[in-house]
């Protein structure tokens, strides 16, 4: 299981929402690349980026701070946020991302979702987030009446390399991610699921490698390693032993970076 380190930009800065509200936001960085340097020297192995602007927009408004982390880091990244149609989703990936990943324009448009993974196969990923189940877009400001677990199910049909499924209740919290609620999206479809949401020790990583078998092969973690509470390097260390002693296996493909 990897252990991903988050940066969330707004207005070009380095944050952290509590529960996706943009106005409880705690700013940790002015140097986002910095900051992304910091993390793959602490042995992150691949890069969380959300354009936190471009969510709530829906177009990108963070490309300069993007462009920056991508020149200063050599490991994969991934990004989301504003991602509404192909012309968007290959400039993104020109940059040199690893993947994309569309949240709310998945529950809009899925047909956008099928078009893309044909035109870039193995580079796209679907955001879910959650709360209390159902599904919430457009930055988190609109809760649907769209089930996270029958949603996830479908865009698995669709040819998609993985879902990061979020509970917002827990992002930003430091309450411990939802684990029965990722280990029921994990076991319904056949991809593997990233969880996110709520991460705030090394225990809260040991829990979800108790259920990594289920087809967790990542768990992003931002409020925590930015104040302290997680140590990154230590997270990546405590995965990495449990594979070298057999505790970690996959059901399902591995995520590949």
């Amino acid at each position: 299981m990897l252990v991903i380190p988050a940066i969330d930009l707004k207005e070009g800065n380095c944050v952290r929402l509590e529960q996706g509200v943009m106005e409880r936001d705690t700013l940790f960085s002015d140097n986002p690349a910095e900051q992304a340097l910091k993390w793959q020297e602490q042995g992150g192995e691949l890069l969380h980026i959300v354009d936190l602007d471009g969510a709530f927009a829906g177009e990108p408004k963070n490309r300069s701070a993007v462009e920056s982390i991508l020149e200063a880091i050599t490991i994969p990244a991934q990004l989301g946020g504003g991602i509404r149609d192909i012309e968007t989703l290959e400039s993104y990936l020109s940059l040199g991302l690893s993947r994309v990943i569309i949240g709310t324009a998945a529950v809009r448009n899925p047909d956008f979702v099928i078009e893309a993974c044909r035109r870039f196969p193995g580079k796209i990923t679907v955001g879910i987030d959650a709360k209390d189940g159902m599904v919430a877009v457009q930055g988190w400001g609109e809760v649907t009446t769209a089930k996270a677990v029958e949603l996830a199910v479908k865009f698995a049909d669709y040819g998609v390399s993985a879902i990061v499924y979020t509970d917002i209740s827990r992002d930003g919290m430091m309450r411990g991610p939802n684990l029965l609620a990722t280990k029921e999206l994990a076991e319904a479809i056949p991809i593997p699921v990233i969880a996110s949401g709520g991460v705030s020790s090394l225990k809260d990583i040991e829990n979800l490698m108790a259920i990594e078998e289920c087809g967790i092969t990542g768990v992003i973690t931002g409020k925590a390693i930015y104040t302290g509470a997680l140590n990154l390097a230590e997270a990546v260390a405590l995965t990495k032993a449990g594979q070298r002693h057999g505790r970690s296996f996959y059901a399902k493909p591995p995520l590949k970076v």
